[in-house]
């Protein structure tokens, strides 16, 4: 079977667990080189490189905390150090600390701001340089840019919302270079993050199909977006949230 990203390198960051690893894993069967980042889940990173160079795929591990703007360039740098340039940038870490208004930290808020918008610009800027034309820059958004759907999710949704917003402004910026830049924006998703049947208990009544999603769901879309099918796709945001928003 044809792989529709064969010959292309991937960065994957935030690609150690979750969705993260799914993404990985989807756009090394599809034939591309991926590196991807990890913060603190060493052992998960190398399970998941372990398990796809025995599959033929080349991957590369890199740790780097994407709440410091020195790692993300370094992780950037040792992608092409190792395979050349980046035809595909996956902003994909990410963190959600919640709380009331009341009571919220600002060290929790900085390093929200950090982590889920601060380490995407940094990682594009970065990863510019070293993109050729019909590159793709797709970030991990989140349907509560649009919906915060419960109390304690102000700030998250505030940085998911910025991550919107920012779509948009770089692919007018990007477009004439050829590179196109999206967001996908995953509903509740059998994750850490939404761990637990209490969570999925309360969570299933307000999905339109009635379950959680599955990270290789949310994988697949990343993969079209990609592909050379999705050429003619930029400043967007798509949900993969199986009815939330609907």
């Amino acid at each position: 079977m044809s792989k529709a990203l064969t010959g292309k390198v991937a960065l994957v960051t935030g690609g150690s667990r979750g969705i993260g690893a799914a993404i990985v894993r989807r756009l090394a069967s599809d034939g591309a080189i991926v590196a991807f980042s990890y913060a603190a889940s060493e052992d998960r990173a190398h399970a998941l490189a372990a398990e796809l160079e025995k599959s033929g795929d080349t991957v590369l591990p890199i740790k780097a905390d994407s709440a410091d703007a020195d790692a993300v360039k370094a992780a950037v740098a040792k992608t092409v150090a190792h395979f050349g340039r980046i035809d595909i940038l996956v902003n994909n870490a990410g963190i959600l600390v919640g709380g009331l208004v009341d009571d919220y930290k600002l060290a929790d808020f900085d390093r929200m701001l950090a982590v889920n918008i601060r380490a995407v610009f940094v990682a594009i800027q970065a990863a510019l340089p070293h993109m050729a034309l019909k590159g793709r820059v797709i970030t991990t958004g989140s349907v509560t840019a649009e919906r915060s759907g419960f109390p304690g999710s102000s700030v998250y949704s505030m940085t998911k919302g910025a991550i919107a917003s920012m779509t948009r402004g770089l692919a007018r910026d990007l477009g004439p270079r050829g590179i196109t830049v999206n967001a996908i924006q995953p509903g509740p998703t059998e994750t850490d993050m939404n761990a637990g049947e209490e969570m999925h208990a309360r969570l299933r009544p307000l999905m339109a199909l009635g379950r959680i999603g599955k990270d290789s769901e949310v994988a697949s879309l990343v993969a079209y977006i990609a592909s050379p099918e999705a050429s003619f796709i930029t400043g967007a945001t798509l949900n993969v949230d199986g009815g939330y928003l609907a």
